[in-house]
């Protein structure tokens, strides 16, 4: 399950290490390419936002793992996990720094510090908060978003207010910057980009923080919800899991299709995509993710002994080597320090990018694991989790 949602989420960032942060958000920015609407339409549907928030409760999912497995070994599970996940924000903001403005390591590991203090509640609890979190933060915010896209169509029809005509544009410029700053740093040379990085955006880690928390940490606890009650173990009936995979995938699909619909027919406009993107798939996100999730618990047993389960598992077993591998590879292929394929390739041909980057993350895993316990990156973290740590006297 793991293997699918890092490969789903492979779909989304390609985009984001092609072209400027901005592109992730509309196909018309930077600017309109031929095959960029349909492209980016497909993924919007099925992959964006989903593979996102089904990562996230596996995330919070196996902090309850580790937590368990730590407190069997006669430790305190919390802390142990707490330091776990400071290690993974230095990754996250070394990522960061290193290789791309994406990361999503660091907010992960700060999020998961503020999910561990619930670690030790049980599943209702844990699932009510999340989902009031979760709901009631989107929901507020939807009230300005939908605000926001009503001006911006009365702007962009000729009849708005002078002070929406004034941020409409304002709005516009500060698009325009943050396209030329990014492209800037896509074309610069490795030590370049790093120094544009510290230079210009130092901060910007704890800003994607700040700017997805009311996402990521009301998932994390619906994770470890699901956790508590054995659905990443098989514990719930298959009609449930029927249940959940038809309403998800049909209720969440059909909102999604609906507003893909809507910003197809209205030329994206940005403020709406942004509205579109941060917000009112929300629902419509968990939604399709839970379907997804109740899927494959269904598919499962029908694949792990196959050689396509067993590739997955093994790809799902060292996600986070997957993860940092990945950006390696396609920031070697697009950025200026590498072969620059983002300075001239057109956006319609990013979704070929795919395929390649989905045979490296599911060739390697099953050879490396026949002869390592673990992915070269997830030793090093582990490693360095324990580092210092007495040994159990249990």
């Amino acid at each position: 399950m793991r293997a699918v949602a890092l490969l789903g989420i492979l779909t989304i960032n390609v985009t984001g290490f092609w072209g400027p942060a901005m592109a992730t958000f509309s196909p018309h920015l930077p600017r309109a390419e031929p095959g960029g609407d349909l492209w980016f339409l497909i993924a919007f549907v099925l992959f964006e936002g989903k593979m996102r928030a089904l990562f996230t409760l596996l995330f919070g999912a196996s902090l309850l793992l580790f937590v368990d497995a730590a407190d069997r070994r006669g430790h305190w599970g919390p802390g142990i996990q707490a330091r776990r996940l400071i290690w993974l924000a230095v990754f996250g903001y070394a990522h960061y720094l290193l290789f791309w403005w994406g990361d999503i390591l660091f907010p992960y590991a700060l999020c998961g510090l503020g999910a561990l203090l619930l670690c030790r509640l049980p599943a209702m609890p844990l699932l009510i908060g999340g989902l009031a979190l979760f709901v009631v933060s989107h929901g507020l915010d939807a009230i300005g978003v939908i605000q926001g896209i009503c001006a911006e169509q009365a702007v962009l029809a000729g009849h708005g207010l002078a002070a929406d005509r004034t941020d409409e544009a304002s709005m516009m410029v500060r698009i325009a910057d943050s396209i030329a700053e990014d492209r800037h740093i896509l074309a610069a040379s490795f030590g370049a980009a790093l120094r544009l990085r510290l230079e210009t955006a130092p901060w910007r880690p704890f800003q994607t923080m700040a700017s997805i928390f009311t996402e990521t940490m009301p998932l994390m606890l619906i994770g470890m919800a699901l956790h508590r009650t054995g659905l990443w173990r098989g514990a719930w009936s298959r009609r449930t899991l029927w249940q959940i995979a038809g309403w998800g995938i049909g209720l969440g699909g059909s909102i999604t299709m609906g507003l893909a619909w809507w910003i197809d027919a209205h030329g994206f406009p940005p403020r709406a995509m942004f509205g579109v993107i941060e917000n009112l798939t929300a629902l419509p996100h968990l939604a399709m993710a839970l379907g997804y999730a109740a899927a494959l618990m269904l598919a499962w047993p029908h694949l792990a002994t196959t050689a396509a389960g067993r590739t997955m598992a093994a790809t799902g077993r060292t996600a986070f080597t997957n993860y940092l591998g990945t950006t390696m590879l396609m920031t070697a292929l697009f950025s200026g320090w590498g072969l620059g394929l983002g300075t001239w390739t057109g956006r319609g041909w990013v979704p070929l990018f795919i395929p390649l980057g989905w045979a490296a993350m599911l060739a390697w895993p099953g050879w490396w694991l026949a002869r390592h316990r673990q992915g070269p990156f997830e030793a090093v973290w582990r490693r360095l989790t324990w580092l210092g740590v007495a040994p159990s006297k249990s």
